[in-house]
C-alpha cells in the first residue's frame, strides 16, 4: 500500500476521472472530411476505449502522484491534475500511489508520497484536478473530479527519490500529458456499469454523440445530484486520506516496524543494496496494505458513481502489478538515498535532489514505452480510425510539430473506465498522441482533435520542461526543510522510535512523514501552476483549431461539457476544493472561456498561433 500510497500523490492530482456517458443523442461529425471514404468524419470503428482525460489512473495509485504508493504516472481527475482533463483527471485525493500511477499508463505530474495518487500526462478529458500530496493511504482526485482512471501514467514510487521525481512531477502536472479535465492519477478505472464497461469496437458500432450547442455547463437534475455528491465526498476524503496517510507512517514508527526490518536486512548481509533488497520491499508492503482500505473504499466509491466499470479482480491485478513496480523502483532509489545519507551526512538532500532530476526526465521518457503497456492495450490510431488520423494530422502540421501517423495510439480504456481522455506523452523519441477508445465513442471527431490540441499546447509552449523545472525548484525547498527538521525529530523520538540516526534505515518512515506534510502544505502552490498552464493548453487549442473547424470555441466547449457530463464535473465546485486539489480550472470557467474568446473578432490573431 505504500509504495501505491507513494505513487498515489496525485495525479490524482487529479485522479479520478468520471466516467458517465455523454447524453447527447449522436450524429455525425461536422469536422471537415479528411477521409473521401468517409466524408462525414464519423468513425465507427473506435467507439470503445479512449478519453481524452490525459491519463487513466489505475484503480489505487498513480505513478508521478505521490512519493509512496498510490499514485500512477498521469492520471489525474477532471478538474485537478489533468492536462486538458489531465492526462493521468477530476478532484482526486492528495496523494497517490505508484500502483496507481503505474496503472494509469501515463506519467502525470504528482508527488511520490504514501497514499497518494499517479500520473502526469496531459489530456482534455477533465475540467479541473487535484493536486498531489505526499502521504501514504491518501490518494488525489482528478482534477474538478478525483479521477482514478485517468489514462496519464504516474511516475510514483515507492521511494524517497520516488517520491521526490513524484513531487516534482506533482509540482509539475505539465511533465507529461494532461487531460483536459483532471484525470486521476492512476487508480482504479471507474465508468458506467460492467455490463456497458466497453463499447463495441467494430467499425459498424455505434454513431458519434450529436453537437448539442453549448452555452453554459449544465447538468440534468439527476446528473447534477450525482455530481455534487462526489464532489464532496472526493473533497472530504482527500483531506481525510492525507491525514490518514500521516497516521500509517506513525503507526509504522510507533510499531517499530522499520526497526525490525532493519535488523532482518543487516542480518542477510553487511552491505547497503542487498540490505535494501530486503528492508524496501517489507516497508513498502506494510504501508500499502495498512492503505488498502482507502484504495478499496475510492474504487467502491468510483463503481457505485458509474465512473468505475472495471472489475475487483482486474482491480487487484492492476493493484498488484503497481506494487511490483513501486518495489522495484523503491529498492533502486532508497538505496541510492542511503547511500548519499551516509557519504555526505550534511548535503545529501542537495545531492539526492541533482540525481533525482536525470531521474524524473528518463522515467517521463521510458512510460508511455514501458508502464502505459502493462495497463491497457495500445493499437496504432490509423488502424482504428484513419479519418481520426488524418485530422490529427492536419492538426499537428498547423502547430509546427511532428508526430507521424505511427506515433498516434489507441487505447482500450473503456474496459475499466467510462472516462475520457486523449493526449500527447513522452519526450523525444517517445513523444505520441493518445486517444482513449471512450473518448472516440463519446466524442466527435472536431471534439477529438480540440482535446489533442490542447495537449499539442503543452508541448508547444515547453510546458514539460517548465513543469519538470517548477518541480524540480519545489522539490529543492521540500527537500531542504526535511533536512533541517529531521535532525530535530530524530532526536527528540528517535529512541522512542528505535532508529540510531538519519543514516539508518528505520529513519525512512520519520523522514517519508516530514517529506509528506510539506508536499501537502506546498499543494496549493503546485495546483494554482497546474492550473495556469492549462488554461494556457486550452486557450491553445482554441488557436490551434481555429479555421480548422467551423466555430472552434463551440467545439471547446462541446467538448467540456461531454468530459463534464461523463466525468461528473462538480458545476460549483466548494473554492477551498480548488485552491487545494484542482490541477485544472473548474469545467464552468473552462466552458466560458471557450465561447467568450474570440481575438479574431476585429482582425487580430491568437496570442500563441499566428
Amino acid at each position: 500500500m505504500l509504495a501505491s500510497l507513494v505513487i498515489k500523490i496525485e495525479y490524482r492530482r487529479a485522479l479520478h476521472q468520471n466516467g458517465i456517458p455523454a447524453l447527447c443523442p449522436p450524429i455525425s461529425s461536422n469536422f471537415p472530411p479528411v477521409d473521401p471514404t468517409n466524408p462525414n468524419g464519423i468513425h465507427h470503428e473506435c467507439i470503445r476505449e479512449g478519453s481524452f482525460r490525459g491519463t487513466t489512473k489505475p484503480s489505487n495509485s498513480r505513478f508521478a502522484a505521490t512519493f509512496l504508493s498510490g499514485a500512477r504516472i498521469a492520471h489525474l481527475r477532471p478538474g485537478r491534475f489533468s492536462g486538458i482533463a489531465c492526462q493521468p483527471a477530476c478532484p482526486e485525493r492528495p496523494f497517490r500511489t505508484a500502483q496507481g500511477v503505474f496503472r494509469e499508463g501515463s506519467v502525470y505530474s504528482t508527488a511520490f508520497l504514501p497514499g497518494s495518487g499517479q500520473c502526469v500526462e496531459t489530456a482534455v478529458t477533465h475540467s479541473k484536478q487535484k493536486s498531489a500530496t505526499f502521504l501514504p493511504g491518501s490518494r488525489i482526485a482528478r482534477g474538478e473530479k478525483r479521477t482514478t482512471t485517468s489514462a496519464n501514467h504516474k511516475l510514483g514510487a515507492a521511494l524517497v527519490l520516488l517520491a521526490i521525481l513524484g513531487v516534482s512531477l506533482a509540482f509539475s502536472p505539465t511533465l507529461v500529458a494532461h487531460p483536459l479535465q483532471p484525470s486521476p492519477s492512476v487508480a482504479p478505472q471507474y465508468g458506467v456499469p460492467a455490463s456497458n464497461a466497453q463499447a463495441p469496437s467494430s467499425p459498424a458500432a455505434t454513431p458519434q454523440p450529436a453537437e448539442k450547442k453549448v452555452t453554459a455547463y449544465t447538468l440534468p437534475p439527476a446528473t447534477y445530484k450525482k455530481a455534487r455528491d462526489l464532489s464532496r465526498i472526493h473533497f472530504r476524503f482527500a483531506l481525510i486520506s492525507f491525514v490518514y496517510g500521516l497516521f500509517v507512517l506513525w503507526l509504522i514508527l510507533q510499531l517499530r516496524l522499520a526497526p525490525k526490518y532493519r535488523d532482518w536486512a543487516e542480518k542477510f548481509s553487511s552491505k547497503l543494496f542487498p540490505q535494501a533488497i530486503v528492508f524496501v520491499p517489507l516497508f513498502l508492503l506494510t504501508a500499502s496494505i495498512l492503505g488498502l482500505p482507502s484504495d478499496i473504499y475510492e474504487n467502491w466509491v468510483e463503481r457505485k458513481f458509474g465512473i468505475s466499470v472495471q472489475g475487483w479482480g482486474s482491480w487487484a491485478w492492476d493493484w498488484t502489478k503497481g506494487q511490483f513496480l513501486s518495489i522495484a523502483l523503491g529498492i533502486c532509489f532508497i538505496s541510492i538515498l542511503y547511500r548519499v545519507i551516509r557519504s555526505s551526512p550534511r548535503r545529501w538532500w542537495f545531492y539526492f535532489w541533482l540525481i533525482s532530476l536525470p531521474i524524473a526526465v528518463l522515467l517521463v521518457f521510458l512510460q508511455p514505452l514501458v508502464v502505459d503497456p502493462m495497463f491497457h492495450k495500445f493499437e496504432p490510431l490509423a488502424v482504428k480510425d484513419p479519418g481520426l488520423t488524418a485530422s490529427l494530422e492536419q492538426m499537428v502540421q498547423r502547430a509546427g510539430q511532428t508526430i507521424p501517423p505511427e506515433r498516434m495510439f489507441w487505447m482500450g480504456a473503456g474496459e475499466k473506465t467510462t472516462g475520457l481522455n486523449a493526449y500527447v506523452t513522452g519526450l523525444g523519441a517517445s513523444k505520441r498522441i493518445v486517444v482513449w477508445d471512450t473518448t472516440i465513442a463519446k466524442m466527435t471527431t472536431p471534439q477529438i482533435v480540440f482535446v489533442a490540441g490542447h495537449e499539442m499546447g503543452h508541448y508547444v509552449l515547453e510546458h514539460i520542461w517548465k513543469g519538470l523545472a517548477f518541480a524540480f525548484v519545489m522539490l529543492f525547498v521540500v527537500f531542504y526543510l526535511g533536512y533541517c527538521t529531521i535532525g530535530w525529530v530524530l532526536e527528540r523520538w528517535g529512541g522512542r522510535w528505535g532508529i540510531r540516526g538519519l543514516n539508518d534505515w528505520a529513519s525512512f518512515p520519520a523522514l517519508l512523514l516530514l517529506l509528506s506534510i510539506f508536499g501537502f502544505i506546498s499543494g496549493p502552490i503546485n495546483s494554482a501552476f497546474s492550473r495556469y498552464v492549462e488554461h494556457q493548453a486550452d486557450q491553445y487549442g482554441l488557436e490551434v483549431t481555429h479555421g480548422l473547424t467551423p466555430d472552434s470555441g463551440q467545439t471547446a466547449a462541446q467538448s467540456f461539457q461531454v468530459l463534464g457530463e461523463v466525468d461528473l464535473s462538480d458545476p460549483e465546485p466548494d473554492p477551498v476544493d480548488v485552491f487545494l486539489f484542482y490541477s485544472h480550472p473548474p469545467i464552468p470557467d473552462r466552458i466560458i472561456f471557450s465561447l467568450t474568446y474570440n481575438p479574431w473578432a476585429n482582425g487580430g490573431t491568437g496570442e500563441f498561433v499566428k
